[in-house]
């Protein structure tokens, strides 16, 4: 079994700050792209930012210059630091990663459970 477990959600003021990390677990054999998707009520579930194992980072035009993706490859994590932080952003981030369990098997989507991240005064 694959677990991808978030942590860093929280309520934070406008203008605010906070660091989400994702841990995956369970034997892997190679990671290739970790990213952060974000769905608030109502609305598609769409990407904030992926980062591949190289390092080369995208982001959504939303979070340009707020948000920064980064990853720890032997730790099998990554990390999603947001600043300046609009009540747009309040949603529910998910953790994805696309991996190899095994050796010349295909690479799947695992999912995190979520984290809920609120921007209010």
């Amino acid at each position: 079994q694959v677990q991808l477990v978030e942590s860093g959600g929280g309520l934070v003021q406008p203008g605010g700050s906070l660091r989400l990390s994702c841990a995956a677990s369970g034997y892997i054999f190679s990671i290739n792209t970790m990213g952060w998707y974000r769905q608030a009520p109502g609305k598609e579930r769409e990407l904030v930012a992926d980062i591949i194992s190289s390092g080369t980072a995208n982001y959504a035009d939303s979070v340009k210059g707020r948000f920064t993706i980064s990853r720890d490859n032997a730790k099998n994590t990554v990390y999603l630091q947001m600043n300046s932080l609009k009540p747009e952003d309040t949603s529910v981030y998910y953790c994805n990663a696309n991996l190899r369990r095994w050796r010349g098997s295909p690479a799947r989507d695992y999912w995190g459970q979520g984290t809920p991240v609120t921007v209010s005064s």
